[in-house]
């Protein structure tokens, strides 16, 4: 007689903000084998390439995912305007820039919380939250929004931010950053954080790399990879190096992410620095004819568009892998192996955003 279960782990679990559903098979309370199944959201974003034009179409770009919402339009106008040969003002660049390393500064942030809820240490999470809310305060005052941006349009950026504002900017992230070291020498330091993340849920450099994981997930493991060194943008004109680890376990992803916290705002000061007077938009005509395959760094990993224009108003095909999608396998190699109670913890380090994967 087997002794094993099968223990159907969510799509609703009181740790996870998003539906994702798990078929753990278990043996006593070790798993041994994990089946996703994703399908829970449909929305049918893509579709509505055939209803909006290519420019509206920013719009639902940013609005497949909240915590990303910039990056997805980014990544979006990026595409059109490779297709279409426009050639975007450098002040526009540096805009995106910094608003991408703000995106990259909340998401983690939100991330370190859920994270710190899991294990129960509630005033972590408070800490973290209560640091991203001066985050989403620069972002409000620059843009007007809190987590759906609406900043980048074909050809630029829809606002400008005056030198006075980003002077501002500069002393905020100075103190942001004060705050955020005092809660990092705790998710790096602390004995019970530690025994909660430390030699589990272990991905390879040789898996993460078969498997195609993405982001911090890939980095944790030794995989110096990470689309900004693609140059888009303004990162061509920034001094930066990818954050990686070496472990591949929870703790090492935690690392990754805690360090690209600072350099994120270690990128957001080279942009006020370096940022260039001028125009943020140019005016755009005709109509996309041609197809891009466009790629950038969203917090969680790589993004991928393919747009495809037939010279219409309306693309023949926009097609979006998000980096959910594409650690969902690392996640079914990494599960097998490790406690029932670690398995909440070990779907948070991929930071698993279920609206992105499922468009």
């Amino acid at each position: 007689m087997s002794n094993r279960t099968i223990i159907p782990f969510g799509p609703q679990h009181p740790v996870l903000p998003e539906p994702i559903h798990l078929d753990l098979v278990m043996e006593d309370e070790t798993v041994v084998e994990a089946i996703p199944r994703i399908g829970w959201v449909h929305r049918g974003l893509e579709k509505l390439v055939e209803k909006k034009d290519f420019l509206e179409m920013t719009y639902v770009a940013e609005r497949i995912c909240g915590i990303c919402s910039f990056i997805h339009g980014l990544t979006y106008c990026h595409g059109i305007e490779q297709i279409m040969n426009i050639e975007v003002p450098i002040r526009a660049h540096y805009l995106r820039t910094l608003w991408s390393e703000f995106s990259r500064i909340h998401s983690h942030l939100l991330w370190l919380g859920l994270v710190a809820d899991a294990f129960g240490f509630e005033s972590l999470f408070m800490h973290s939250w209560r640091i991203r809310e001066k985050v989403l305060d620069i972002i409000e005052a620059t843009t007007g929004g809190r987590v759906i941006f609406g900043s980048a349009k074909v050809g630029g950026t829809r606002r400008d931010i005056d030198n006075d504002m980003l002077k501002r900017i500069l002393i905020q992230v100075t103190e942001i950053d004060k705050e955020m070291k005092e809660i990092s020498q705790t998710f790096l330091n602390d004995f019970s954080v530690q025994q909660r993340l430390k030699d589990v849920g272990i991905l390879s450099k040789a898996d993460a790399n078969m498997l195609g994981a993405v982001g911090p997930m890939l980095r944790a493991s030794g995989v110096n990879q990470d689309m900004r060194k693609l140059n888009y943008a303004a990162y061509g004109q920034i001094n930066w190096e990818p954050v990686i680890a070496q472990e591949g376990d929870c703790y090492a992803r935690v690392q990754v992410r805690v360090g690209e916290l600072f350099q994120a705002s270690d990128i957001i000061r080279q942009v006020i620095e370096k940022i260039p007077e001028g125009p943020v938009d140019v005016k755009v005509t005709g109509m996309p004819q041609g197809e891009f395959f466009a790629r950038t760094e969203q917090p969680r990993g790589e993004v991928i568009y393919y747009l495809k224009g037939n010279g219409t108003k309306n693309l023949e095909r926009m097609r979006v892998r998000t980096p959910t999608f594409a650690n969902i396998p690392a996640i079914t190699k990494v599960l097998p192996g490790i406690q029932l109670a670690d398995v909440p913890m070990m779907l948070l380090t991929i930071d698993p955003c279920i609206s992105c994967t499922e468009r």
